[in-house]
């Protein structure tokens, strides 16, 4: 019988030792019709559904919805390829030891399928709102979770659909050692999240034209469902432990409970009320740890725990800048000098402070005014600092020739000139482009 204890145990599970710490990368995708530009649907010849029938050709194994009929996503080894709603096509990366491995298996997915791609007819789109489309341009993949929660969405926030199918993130996943590191890393990652969502922003379009926001994204998350999504202020309290974390997630509602590949909607009860009330009812809603687990995927903080922490605020990026995202991050997180270092800027942040750059940051970009200078000042000093980290790590390519810094050269280019790849959409916009967004289906294309 499943007790708050085991919920607790879950993330205790996690600790890895300090000489084991990996780096894990998601990164989204959208699929494009290169004749329509339209999103693929998902039964439609050289549609998702076939996509996925080909990576199996490719050694990828199945995994099905229901009973071996509607095929949802496929793995191979540690890696897996699922849909998001919309069918955007995600990579969920090997546990991996370094940045020149993930970008390697960034590499190997992203050349795959676009290889299906040229045999299928689309392209493969890699920003945070798709620029042109409505939302009712996008199909709904047919995963039973995203029924249940197509239909509670609009009750909790305005553009929760909006964020299930016109989004794409890259999320990055890094390990703990100890309760006490999780805790510090925890709190530096909150500080840094909006830091690194003005650095990366890459959704700058709404509807064929400029929105308010560099970081699109971001807003639709912001109206999504506040019971689940934000920076989560109880990491900062002194009392803060897994427990707490446990009990913040014990009172969100929950999505669904799956039993014999079948989804039961479970949006009328928490899991603390599921923890309760349902152990001895009925055996087919006796409360598992899979349950458990499947809960924590439906929390979507700024940044989520699991059994590692996965940093969630960036937008999907082109090519050249997927492996550079989680290289920031570790050059910050897994060097202990850039750690304290890191830990001095921050040091004095309010959470007042940490709520306006949540919320201006996806507006104003790196052009964000903060404490008698701007994001853009912070951003650059962090770059150092991740930088320095990564060459004291000094873990070098299979050739030898190249330490992790390799994979920061555009990075180091755009802050320099003070740009998110959103202000260089912006400008392509007004310049080259003509005021049209079409171009960016043949220059931004993976």
């Amino acid at each position: 019988m499943l007790k708050k204890k085991d919920l607790v145990e879950y993330f205790y599970n996690g600790i890895k030792s300090r000489e084991n710490m990996r780096i894990g990368v998601e990164h989204e995708k959208f699929i494009i019709n290169k004749k329509t530009l339209k999103p693929l649907s998902y039964e439609e010849p050289n549609g998702i559904k076939d996509i996925l029938i080909r990576f199996t050709k490719n050694g990828w194994q199945p995994i099905y919805d229901d009973l071996d009929k509607t095929i949802i996503a496929v793995k191979k080894k540690n890696e897996s390829i699922t849909l998001e709603p919309g069918g955007q096509i995600e990579l969920s990366g090997a546990q991996l030891e370094n940045i020149h491995q993930t970008c390697a298996e960034t590499n190997r997915h992203l050349s795959e399928l676009k290889k299906i791609g040229e045999e299928f007819d689309f392209i493969l789109l890699g920003i945070g709102v798709e620029p042109n489309l409505n939302i009712t341009d996008f199909p709904w993949m047919p995963k039973q979770r995203y029924k249940i929660m197509k239909k509670y969405m609009p009750k909790v926030g305005k553009l929760g659909h909006h964020m299930m199918k016109r989004t794409c993130t890259n999320q990055v996943n890094l390990d703990f050692f100890s309760e006490e590191d999780m805790k510090l890393k925890y709190r530096l990652i909150l500080n840094l999240e909006a830091i690194a969502t003005g650095i990366f922003a890459n959704s700058p379009f709404d509807n064929s034209k400029i929105s308010k926001f560099k970081s699109l994204r971001s807003h639709f998350w912001h109206n999504t469902d506040p019971m689940r999504t934000g920076i989560t202020p109880f990491v900062f309290n002194d009392n803060f432990t897994f427990e707490t974390y446990v009990d913040y997630a014990l009172d969100v509602p929950m999505y669904f409970i799956e039993r014999n590949s079948r989804y039961i909607d479970m949006t009328k009860y928490t899991f603390r009320d599921f923890l309760v009330n349902f152990k001895s009812t009925n055996d087919d809603y006796t409360p598992t740890i899979k349950d458990w687990e499947n809960h924590l995927s439906t929390l979507f903080p700024q940044v989520r725990l699991k059994k590692y922490l996965e940093i969630r605020s960036m937008d999907a990026c082109s090519w050249e800048l997927i492996c550079t995202q989680p290289a920031f991050w570790v050059g910050i997180i897994y060097d202990d000098t850039s750690f304290n270092k890191a830990m001095e800027i921050v040091d004095g942040w309010t959470q007042t402070d940490r709520e306006y750059l949540n919320q201006m940051v996806p507006v104003y970009g790196l052009k964000t005014k903060f404490k008698n200078s701007n994001v853009l000042e912070v951003a650059q000093e962090l770059f150092n600092i991740s930088k320095s980290g990564l060459k004291r790590r000094n873990i070098l390519s299979i050739n030898k020739e190249f330490d992790e810094t390799i994979h920061f050269n555009d990075l180091e280019e755009n802050l320099t000139k003070g740009l998110s790849p959103a202000d260089k959409l912006i400008d392509k916009f007004k310049t080259d482009w003509n005021h049209s967004t079409m171009p960016i289906y043949k220059e931004k294309i993976y």
